[in-house]
């Protein structure tokens, strides 16, 4: 009989029903505030509500279309009823998210007639035009993408998800008590005054009506120990607990816990305990593909979903349930439970110890707002389980099922208007892919890989994070430096892993579809880059466990635990590292061979420059190539700094000094190949900008310093990019034609040539004469800093020079003439028409190439040297911090990346592409004054011009590194630093 049986049979039957393979986020609700539970009352009584249980912290987390639709369904609903309250913008924007996954693409006349018939939120008629006007962005987008979206906005509002439960606190102030995946919060009225994260929690009970929170001490806080909340009845608040019990267990464990052994005699408090698969469990369970997979097909709905386009008709229970009314209360498992009714005993849930291991999901994704339960059901559902479903508002009413043709593959372009961008870019090569342009094979929603089509991200007035929640972020992590030395192993690593994915799937997929590289070029790259991406891939996991373990023990090192360290993980796989040394050793010979063959193929070399213009491919292709070698020297600085800090009796410093030898061997024997692969790929991307070169890239050229100067010529002072080698300096201005490259007007070979200070001469500040055996020319730095640069450098290749013997060879398309006299050099007229004379190499290269270092240089007006690029190789970082604009309130949570003197912008560390960058060359770096009004620890500030960007770090050691890296870029390092590491190395 239906009404004996659990509600976890009912609930499993529902996803069987509906072929949902991630139910453990939803839950059967009882609308009855009296607590009724089935088995009291004949089943024809009872109203049974298919909601959604669980809202994880980051819907991308959701890997089934269907699942993603029943949430979204959720939102629509909780719109209707008022539940969900937001700002008229974000209302309209929902909406019109919701018309097109409804009605399809945009059409005035028809949005006008369907927003007539079907009332989505209360005083609808005045957001009409705003609905209707934000509908018209949405062309092409299918309904998943729409469902994406929807999530997208929906959950950055603070009332998404929220469940309200009445209470008071201690002096009797009405208060509402909700419970999230960070923990359990208090509002008041519909503003939430408090957080308490999972981390500050030590125990929950109650007793009777009192609602008990056991804190765990802090010297910092000024709450007490234990709080007390009243609530208005023993059911409601043992109702209110077991939710907090079931959401601390989902988000927060490995694993289901354990039941509670029975008593023998008698039993005290409360049995119950969370029953079913943790959110770590379920994820694990979707990615190993451990289900069937069953297609989806939107019934309601005008247009079809991408999957259902590409697959058979499903079989009639496939049907998605119609949306269900839920109730304002929630009743939970109520049979699952031993009640101990006449107990007044306190009963608790004890969160210390086991309970507090913590799901790695939780820590890779950003906190939402808040967690409660919400609703859609299936009236399907109740004709094969005999629960009453309610049926669909007049929403889906005579609505027409119609295909159109849908593109195999979601956009994956974002928005890029916001203001406090504008000078930053999509991707490396400047400008965004072309809108045809195919990025991946799997980029839907439902591989959780579609980008937004409008970034919350990329806006300072969407998706402000509290205060609350980022501070309980920070303080649940322990406060050892060791972890957060080990944590930036896990950040880089994972970036590097990324970068890895560059060459072994999107290089090796764009080559499969072309018949372009020769056999011997592909067998020299992608199986010397595979194994190592296979081995990385299980490093990392083995990282991350051990970091999870560190993490949900927060006061092992008192104990001398175990899992606090880090040592032994990397001392064991830096030794399987060095059973890979063979395939590094592959990798300059690869560098090379791709250089030599995209010269031979102009096939080839198309698809290299097609390639580069993917946002994928955010840094220059060659450059992929040679991580494995940099990745090397970022386990020796970490390291480094992890023996440093352990002293040697610490149980964690034998381990650390073994993998510090024997990474330190690596690296040494790599070194000398390494500097000759960064001088070889530097050289193959400068040739790229220039214009009228022929033979820039011959044995024995070494790149030293490239950067804008003034020249003075019959016109004053114009402004020339100058590249400085080992035996030669070319000046050059940039190109006015759409590759954005810059024509060379001339050479200097540094073979006999001088230097001299010539600004009393020229009357010019910071002005220095270079006088060449042929040909003299006077250039002006924009400070005093830059002239000390260019004049350190300049000398250091003039000695060069005098020690080979050997004259500058001619490798420009065409030498301007060198019999000029110094007077008639510095007045050289150079006519802007030499722009575009010479068209020898401008047709065989990239369309554009507008965010190369070269043009950052240029617009910044200054210079970098190939020791800032070796010192950039080594300060690498990666890993979350909170952005704010300098007008802004809220902060927004982003995965940034270090690399490449650039800050690149991510939503989550397991997307594939940036959604912008931030080239840091002319930045200034400082931390906020008091006047700034930016009372947060660990914040620090870059300031170019009028662009103003604040970052917030986690702790004070990642704060230090952030600082220490961008320091790097925004200033350089002097030569005797590299010299002090690096020798000189010709190839």
């Amino acid at each position: 009989l239906w009404y004996l049986a659990p509600g976890k049979v009912l609930l499993d039957a529902v996803c069987n029903h509906l072929n949902l393979v991630e139910g453990d986020y939803f839950g059967l609700e009882f609308p009855d505030h009296k607590k009724i539970t089935v088995g009291d009352v004949r089943p024809k009584h009872v109203v049974v509500k298919f909601v959604v249980k669980f809202f994880p912290p980051d819907h991308t987390q959701l890997q089934e279309e269907l699942t993603r639709y029943l949430f979204a369904l959720q939102v629509k609903q909780d719109l209707a009823q008022g539940r969900l309250t937001c700002n008229d913008t974000s209302a309209a924007l929902l909406i019109s998210h919701i018309v097109q996954s409804e009605i399809g693409d945009f059409d005035e006349a028809s949005d006008r007639e369907h927003l007539a018939k079907n009332k989505y939120i209360p005083q609808q008629d005045a957001l009409e035009d705003k609905i209707v006007e934000f509908h018209h962005n949405h062309i092409g987008q299918t309904p998943a993408e729409s469902d994406f979206q929807l999530l997208e906005i929906a959950r950055r509002l603070e009332m998404y998800g929220i469940r309200l439960h009445p209470a008071k606190d201690r002096e009797g102030t009405k208060i509402n008590l909700a419970v999230a995946n960070t923990g359990i919060l208090v509002f008041q009225g519909f503003t939430k005054i408090n957080a308490f994260n999972w981390a500050k929690v030590r125990k929950l009970s109650f007793k009777r009506k009192r609602f008990l929170i056991k804190l765990r001490p802090d010297v910092n806080s000024s709450y007490q120990d234990t709080l007390e909340f009243l609530m208005a009845s023993r059911d409601f608040c043992k109702s209110f607990w077991k939710i907090c019990v079931e959401h601390h267990a989902f988000f927060r464990l490995f694993e289901e816990p354990k039941p509670k052994p029975k008593p023998v005699l008698f039993s005290r408090g409360s049995s119950f305990r969370f029953s079913g698969r943790t959110q770590k469990q379920v994820l694990d369970f979707v990615r190993e593909g451990g289900h069937k997979k069953v297609p989806f097909e939107r019934k309601h709905s005008k247009i079809h979903s991408i999957r259902s386009l590409a697959t058979e008709p499903t079989e009639p229970n496939s049907e998605v349930p119609k949306q269900a009314q839920p109730s304002a209360s929630l009743t939970l498992g109520e049979g699952a439970e031993s009640p101990g009714s006449g107990q007044s005993c306190q009963q608790g849930e004890d969160l210390s110890g086991a309970t507090q291991e913590r799901s790695p999901a939780l820590q890779r994704s950003p906190a939402a707002a808040a967690v409660a339960v919400a609703a859609a059901g299936s009236k399907d559902a109740d004709r094969a389980v005999k629960a009453v479903m309610e049926e669909e508002e007049e929403v889906v009413k005579d609505r027409t099922q119609q295909s159109r043709p849908q593109p195999q593959q979601p956009s994956t372009g974002s928005q890029t208007g916001s203001p406090h961008l504008s000078e930053l870019s999509i991707n490396s090569q400047g400008g965004a892919a072309p809108t045809n342009a195919i990025l991946s094979p799997n980029l839907s929603p439902d591989t959780k890989q579609a980008s937004p089509l409008v970034s919350p991200l990329l806006n300072d007035q969407a998706g402000p994070r509290t205060d609350d929640e980022d501070d309980g972020r920070r303080k649940r992590f322990p406060t050892d430096k060791a972890y957060f030395i080990a944590k930036e192993v896990s950040t880089t690593e994972r970036t590097y892993l990324k970068d890895l994915e560059v060459i072994t799937s999107w290089f090796q997929s764009a080559v499969s579809k072309e018949d372009s590289m020769p056999e011997t070029l592909r067998s020299l790259i992608f199986p010397n880059f595979e194994p190592l991406h296979k081995f990385h891939t299980n490093f990392l996991k083995e990282i991350e466990q051990r970091l999870a373990l560190w993490e949900g023990r927060s006061n092992a090192h008192i104990r001398g635990d175990f899992y606090q360290r880090i040592g032994d993980v990397m001392l064991k796989n830096i030794q399987g590292m060095k059973q890979l040394a063979a395939h590094l050793w592959k990798h300059s010979e690869a560098l090379e061979a791709l250089e030599t063959s995209i010269r031979g193929s102009r096939r080839l070399e198309s698809l290299c420059r097609d390639f580069e213009l993917q946002k994928v491919c955010y840094l220059p292709l060659n450059t992929f190539l040679l991580r494995p070698l940099h990745r090397l020297m970022h386990y020796k600085q970490v390291l480094e700094r992890l023996c440093k800090h352990h002293p040697p009796s610490h149980a964690d410093f034998r381990d650390c000094r073994a993998a510090l030898a024997e990474i330190t061997e690596m690296v040494a024997q790599l070194h000398g190949t390494m500097i000759k692969m960064e001088n070889f790929q530097k050289l193959h991307e400068l040739k790229k900008d220039l214009i009228g070169v022929d033979n820039l890239v011959i044995p024995g050229r070494e790149f030293i310093r490239l950067g804008s100067l003034s020249k003075l010529s019959g016109k004053g002072l114009q402004q020339r990019m100058f590249f400085l080698f080992n035996d030669v300096l070319l000046y050059t201005s940039r190109g006015l034609t759409a590759s954005n490259q810059f024509k060379v007007h001339g050479q200097l070979p540094l073979y006999g040539m001088t230097m001299e200070e010539s600004e009393d001469e020229w009357g010019v500040p910071h002005c220095l004469t270079l006088r060449g055996q042929r040909q003299s020319i006077i250039v002006a730095a924009s400070s005093r800093s830059e002239m000390e640069k260019w004049v350190e450098d300049i000398q250091m290749a003039i000695d060069l020079a005098e020690k080979s013997s050997d004259p500058a060879p001619e490798f420009l398309a065409s030498s301007p003439p060198d019999n000029k006299s110094p007077e008639e050099a510095a007045v050289d007229q150079e006519s802007e028409d030499d722009l575009s004379a010479s068209r020898t190499s401008l047709e065989r290269q990239a369309p554009h190439r507008g965010n190369t270092m070269v043009h950052v240089c240029w617009h910044r007006n200054t210079s970098v040297s190939m020791v800032d690029f070796s010192v950039a190789v080594e300060n690498q970082l990666s890993g979350n911090l909170l952005r704010k604009f300098k007008n802004s309130n809220g902060w927004q949570k982003l995965w940034v990346v270090f690399t490449n003197f650039c800050l690149f912008f991510y939503k989550s560390p397991q997307d594939n592409h940036p959604l912008a960058s931030l080239p840091l060359l002319g930045y200034s770096l400082t931390v906020p004054s008091e006047a700034e009004d930016i009372h947060k620890d660990y914040v620090f500030k870059l300031h170019f011009k009028s662009h103003v960007y604040y970052f917030r770090a986690e702790s004070e050691y990642t704060f230090e590194r952030w600082m220490e890296v961008i320091r790097s870029a925004t200033s350089s390092a002097s030569r005797a630093h590299v010299l002090s590491h690096k020798e000189s190395h010709v190839y």
